[in-house]
């Protein structure tokens, strides 16, 4: 299984669990791997290519420090290897969306996607790769429809805002935390949980609101946004009674479901904060169990893969 990953995904001197949390699990999978599991370095997008989806003005922004209010609009101090680091990070996510759609699972370690919008960047997320993503291998013709699942604590309102009025893409939103929310549309549409106790069964429902599309429109590819931030003792979006054992149901269910329908999945590690509860080893332990259930599917994949072909 393909897994993007490069050390400029940590490359900012912004010291803050998201831009750091990419290098720790690449070391844990150095010295505790996961069978199939296989870092690959990412092709870094071009300023031309991130400009498909955000404003010009922005994405010089980002890549000079200048205007700094802009360049730092995501909740990042602006310093040389910003640029360096979201220019990988967010191809890594193009290329993981690449790499499933001839693997049938595929995966980014890059985080901090979703409340990035046309303009500026919030939540400290710069540039929004699932929109860019979805964007690029329905360009491409690899792709004629893509489902964008966020399961991060957090809603996706950047998402919504860059896919709306495009019916090719699609998003499906369940979170515990209202930040970043937004009202329903045609193709985007948010679930706020805020008993644990009816997360899991939230999320089975959030998967069924998309059979009936994938009856009459396949879609050809998931872009699955999963956050660890749900998780009880994570300080920003945590939820009282959401476990370990909670998200890792959560991670099986997921990838279950769309290899049961011959789905591809290109999933990248969002939301999970460092905190008096919640230490480097702990947060890295929880995203490796969305990297073993996406190992797991990934072994069984190529039966329908060839199905499909």
């Amino acid at each position: 299984m393909k897994v993007f990953y490069s050390p400029d995904y940590a490359g900012s001197a912004h010291a803050f669990a998201t831009t750091r949390k990419s290098g720790w699990i690449a070391d844990s999978l150095a010295t505790e791997p996961i069978d199939s599991v296989e870092l690959i370095a990412p092709t870094p997008l071009t300023a031309d290519q991130i400009a498909m989806v955000h404003d010009d003005i922005y994405v010089s922004a980002v890549r000079t420090g200048s205007p700094r209010f802009l360049a730092e609009s995501q909740g990042f101090g602006w310093d040389q290897g910003l640029w360096p680091m979201v220019a990988a990070s967010t191809g890594g996510v193009v290329d993981a969306a690449r790499a499933a759609m001839c693997d049938g699972v595929a995966g980014s370690l890059s985080s901090g996607l979703h409340h990035a919008y046309r303009d500026r960047g919030t939540g400290f997320c710069t540039f929004n790769g699932l929109a860019i993503a979805a964007k690029a291998v329905i360009d491409e013709g690899t792709a004629k429809s893509v489902l964008v699942l966020d399961l991060d604590a957090h809603c996706g309102g950047g998402t919504s805002s860059l896919i709306a009025r495009d019916s090719r893409i699609r998003q499906i939103d369940v979170s515990v935390d209202s930040f970043d929310s937004y009202a329903d549309t045609d193709n985007a549409q948010l679930t706020i949980v805020t008993d644990a106790s009816e997360y899991l069964n939230a999320c089975r429902q959030a998967l069924s609101r998309t059979e009936s599309a994938t009856q009459s429109a396949k879609f050809d590819l998931c872009l699955y946004n999963a956050g660890m931030d749900p998780f009880q003792d994570c300080p920003i979006g945590g939820l009282d009674g959401i476990t370990g054992e909670i998200l890792a149901r959560r991670e099986a269910l997921v990838f279950d479901w769309f290899r049961q329908r011959g789905i591809p999945v290109a999933f990248v590690l969002a939301g999970g904060y460092l905190g008096p509860n919640l230490d480097e080893t702990g947060l890295v332990g929880l995203h490796r169990l969305t990297l073993t259930a996406a190992a797991q599917a990934a072994v069984t994949v190529t039966t329908w893969l060839g199905q499909r072909q």
